[in-house]
């Protein structure tokens, strides 16, 4: 898909205020409800797999990626709101992480190569996908052949999120927790 072809996105970021607003809930949350760590054990993340984490917002999940990876590992950080880049770029710079690229996406574009991750994770920001059929192309294309989505439903019903999975015929929906669906790329 050319960039010229490549769908917009625009109608889904949000505003400064609103990101650094988010950004403050995440990390009270975080302070009170620490069971983010749990979650993310569940995911299967392991040292040098390559892990994408689309809807990266302030980073709270792709730090812990980029350490579970490790140094021969790699994460890819990617959102549509540049303020989100530049926030996973002063975090992994802190923590001394050299595994993290942040990637600002273009349309439904994330800019990850073809076939680059083994684990693709969706978190928190499905529901406010305007095309999901797109971004579930564009996740089926940076996945591995034998690699996994981690998607949940965000605010949506569950239903709404397995609909519009099935109807991308992109993806298999291999296990279901009340967390997350876990899904394998489709023949």
């Amino acid at each position: 898909m050319s960039a010229a072809n490549v769908p917009k996105r625009k109608e889904e970021g949000m505003s400064n205020l609103a990101y650094r607003l988010m950004s403050i809930e995440f990390s009270i949350q975080d302070l009170f409800m620490p069971g983010i760590d749990k979650r993310v054990d569940s995911f299967g993340i392991r040292e040098s797999m390559t892990v994408v984490d689309d809807g990266c917002g302030p980073g709270r999940y792709t730090i812990r990626f980029a350490r579970l990876a490790g140094a021969s590992g790699k994460v890819y950080a990617v959102d549509i709101q540049p303020l989100a880049v530049e926030t996973i770029k002063s975090k992994a710079a802190k923590e001394h992480l050299q595994n993290v690229t942040p990637l600002v996406a273009q349309g439904y574009n994330s800019g990850v190569p073809d076939h680059a991750a083994d684990i693709v994770c969706a978190l928190d920001m499905f529901h406010g996908i305007k095309k999901p059929e797109d971004f579930l192309t564009e996740l089926k294309r940076i996945t591995k052949p034998d690699g996994t989505l981690i998607i949940d439903d965000g605010h949506q019903a569950r239903e709404a999120t397995k609909a519009k999975i099935l109807a991308s015929g992109c993806w298999i929906i291999s296990a279901e927790t009340p967390d997350h669906l876990t899904c394998t790329p489709a023949p």
